[in-house]
């Protein structure tokens, strides 16, 4: 096994002092070497919260678009099939497939030229299959790369 610590991208989707939404690309990079369950031998684990979680799967049709809204609650978003994009207040649009993840925190955002959260929706000719992990803590507001 590698002693060299992992570095995993996410997106993090979040809300400025402003109320305004944004995209940050960000990485996970607290690593620790550990087995999961002894005797199974070590692997690099970051475990990332302690907080309560809500996980599901959603499945977007073809053609689904999610006009402005924020997130429910802070939540990871990891596609599973399919591919979609997330766009934020301040223009960018992020796209995603397979493997990728993002955080969505955007629930301090408030309302600015008919916009307010984000919009998503899938791309291409198969739908999108997400799980949602939701977790139960407040968003924080004003700061990108929340998880290390």
């Amino acid at each position: 096994m590698s002693d060299e610590k992992p570095t995993i991208p996410y997106w993090h989707l979040w809300a400025d002092a402003d109320g305004i939404s944004h995209q940050t690309r960000c990485a996970f990079t607290e690593f620790e070497q550990k087995s999961m369950s002894p005797p199974a031998p070590p692997q690099w684990q970051g475990q990332k919260t302690h907080d309560g979680a809500t996980v599901f799967v959603t499945v977007q049709p073809v053609g689904w678009t999610g006009d402005w809204h924020p997130n429910p609650k802070p939540q990871w978003i990891i596609p599973l099939s399919g591919r979609w994009f997330v766009e934020s207040m301040d223009g960018t649009r992020v796209e995603m497939g397979p493997g990728e993840i993002s955080f969505g925190e955007d629930q301090n955002v408030r309302e600015v030229d008919g916009r307010k959260g984000h919009r998503s929706g899938t791309i291409g000719d198969e739908p999108a299959v997400l799980m949602i992990v939701q977790v139960d803590k407040p968003p924080t507001t004003g700061s990108a790369c929340r998880f290390r």
